[in-house]
């Protein structure tokens, strides 16, 4: 059972439920759990479910709860449609039982770092004092945790780097980056999964596609997916591209 959840509304049509204070492992597992319940079984009038960091957001059609709620015999015991909700949703919060935590998926992207590819790959290191041989074996070290995707289609919002890497967001973000390019951003990393503005500290690229429109679901990602990076080579860059 899932205790001390908060729930506000968001405008006249979604409801926010925070599962807790700020961004980690427990509460990220949380935010799991109630988004696979809500895959699995959605209630009457449910739309979509939008995970975050911290936070699920469930957006619902308010007509058609009140058209269906009033069809039946309680009719007027919601006053609102967000009663209705709220009341939904406490009652899924009531019957979530903590599991033991499911194998997580490992997800290994190649990347080419430095170079054209990285060009803040220098900044990074010299910010932390540190060659760019020791950020990169830093940066491919470590295991990396997917809390969730957002910005752009599949842009994954990874936790779990080593703060000995950190560097700010760049004062005036770049016009366009390319699809598969690397960066850090304060103390986190992600990937671009397609060419879009940004202001994060570019230090590779990888030839793997994050984002697949065609295929189902379309992200190569997921919330809840752990992420291991590993250096490739320009050539092997190329050929993995070809």
């Amino acid at each position: 059972m899932l205790r001390d959840v908060e729930m506000s509304p968001l405008g006249d049509s979604a409801i926010i439920v925070r599962l807790g204070e700020q961004a980690d492992l427990d509460t990220n597992t949380k935010v799991r759990m109630v988004a696979d319940y809500l895959e699995q079984h959605p209630f009457v009038g449910m739309i979509e479910y939008i995970p975050a960091f911290t936070s699920v957001t469930v957006v619902y059609d308010p007509v058609q709860i009140f058209m269906s709620e009033n069809k039946k015999p309680h009719a007027g015991e919601f006053r609102y449609p967000y009663d209705y909700v709220e009341q939904q949703l406490r009652q899924i919060l009531a019957s979530i039982r903590e599991a033991a935590a499911a194998t997580p998926r490992i997800v290994e992207i190649p990347v080419c770092y430095g170079g054209e590819f990285g060009v803040d790959l220098a900044y990074v290191a010299s910010l932390n004092g540190l060659s760019e041989d020791e950020v990169i074996e830093i940066h491919a070290s470590g295991e990396y945790l997917v809390y969730m995707l957002g910005f752009a289609p599949g842009f994954p919002y990874l936790g779990g780097m080593d703060k000995r890497i950190a560097a700010p967001r760049k004062m005036t973000p770049r016009l366009a980056i390319p699809a598969g390019t690397v960066g850090i951003a304060g103390e986190q990393t992600g990937v671009y999964p397609i060419e879009t503005p940004g202001g994060w500290q570019l230090i590779g690229r990888t030839p793997l596609s994050l984002f697949l429109p065609k295929q189902q679901p379309p992200t190569l990602l997921e919330a809840g997916n752990r992420i291991r990076f590993y250096p490739i080579t320009r050539r092997e860059y190329d050929q993995w591209k070809e």
